[in-house]
């Protein structure tokens, strides 16, 4: 039987995809304080133990609309957030849905996401779009609500903790050993040679002396995670093997790696 660790611990993080809504986060920080670089050691209960406190909510933005605080009344369709929403999260939403549709596109998205302290690709939003929609949702593929993201605002709280506490040079960006030992601490033993394929895809196609800015970090573990969740479906037994029909390798792969 294979180590069950090798496919990581049983955190979800998503609202669609595949993906269940995972526990209610902790409260978010006061705007403008500083995001957390040390976290707690992982637990053995939750998606590496780190608090999603360490991805801080935006500053203050002027939402269109004239909206309140609360969840409802929004411009022109009734918007619920869930409950303890952290009020900048939902001015981050507001700010992103120019139409006051109650939806944002991958651009809006982009948009809300980089406002935070840093610049996400469209490739990367595109795949977080792909991870935390409703796959029933008609629009699943071009529009999130705010339930989704709340529950991805709050898992990249998460991955931010863990980039920090690996970035141990605080240079912005973790390098293949730094890359390894993080994904490790969620439990994923990636071998040497997997990793220097995904350095070497961030990186112009050279693995050597590469490095993973968050971007980057958020998109690659996200990806491992997924076709990992991917193939505990098929390795029921946990041997560390399946088989897969040519079809079901491609479904399976391709959403990942063409958002």
């Amino acid at each position: 039987m294979a180590d069950y660790n090798r496919y990581g611990h049983s955190y979800s993080y998503g609202g669609g995809g595949g993906y269940s809504q995972g526990p209610p986060p902790s409260a978010l920080p006061a705007p403008h304080m500083p995001a957390t670089t040390s976290a707690a050691p992982p637990s053995s209960s939750s998606y590496g133990g780190y608090p999603p406190a360490a991805y801080p909510p935006p500053p203050p933005q002027a939402a269109a609309g004239g909206f309140g605080s609360g969840g409802y009344g929004y411009g022109f369709v009734p918007v619920a957030f869930p409950p303890g929403t952290h009020p900048e999260v939902e001015r981050a939403f507001r700010a992103a849905d120019r139409d006051c549709s109650g939806a944002i596109d991958e651009r809006e998205l982009q948009g809300a996401l980089s406002s935070a302290y840093h610049r996400f690709s469209i490739s990367t939003v595109r795949l977080l779009m792909f991870l935390f929609n409703d796959p029933s949702s008609s629009s699943a593929s071009s529009r999130m609500g705010p339930t989704q993201f709340v529950s991805l605002w709050n898992c990249l709280g998460q991955w931010r903790g863990i980039f920090d506490r690996y970035d141990r040079d605080r240079s912005g960006k973790i390098d293949s050993r730094e890359l390894t030992e993080a994904l490790r601490s969620l439990g994923y033993a990636v071998p040497p040679s997997v990793i220097e394929l995904l350095i070497a895809n961030y990186n112009n196609g050279v693995p050597s002396n590469g490095a993973l800015d968050f971007d980057n970090f958020v998109e690659c573990g996200m990806i491992v995670k997924g076709l990992t969740e991917k193939f505990k479906e098929k390795d029921t037994r946990y041997t560390g093997s399946a088989t897969l029909t040519y079809d079901g390798f491609l479904s399976m792969v391709i959403p990942f790696i063409v958002p």
